[in-house]
């Protein structure tokens, strides 16, 4: 009997067209980023999962990007609040 848990790997077939004179298989489909994605690797086991996640928080990315994020979810609730006819003014000191 299988193991239910444990996902099975899709089968894959090393085809070569006949004429075909570049590098590597043409109908290989893999995205032209996938070698430099954390996430496009299969890492199996909880083990190598949290490892993973662990190596994900420590890159840092945009040094921008909190600030960003913090301005767009400013907009989009005052916007939300305009669109409710919210009144604004009870934030205001009289």
């Amino acid at each position: 009997m299988r193991n239910p848990l444990k996902l099975r790997k899709n089968k894959s077939f090393d085809y070569a067209p006949r004429y075909y004179k570049g590098e590597g298989n043409p109908y290989k489909i893999e995205h032209k980023l996938d070698k430099f994605r954390s996430t496009a690797q299969p890492n199996r086991g909880l083990k190598n999962k949290f490892r993973s996640a662990m190596d994900d928080l420590n890159t840092e990315g945009d040094k921008n990007m909190k600030l960003r994020f913090a301005i767009i979810i400013a907009v989009l609730v005052l916007l939300f609040l305009f669109i409710i006819d919210f009144d604004l003014s009870i934030f205001l000191n009289p």
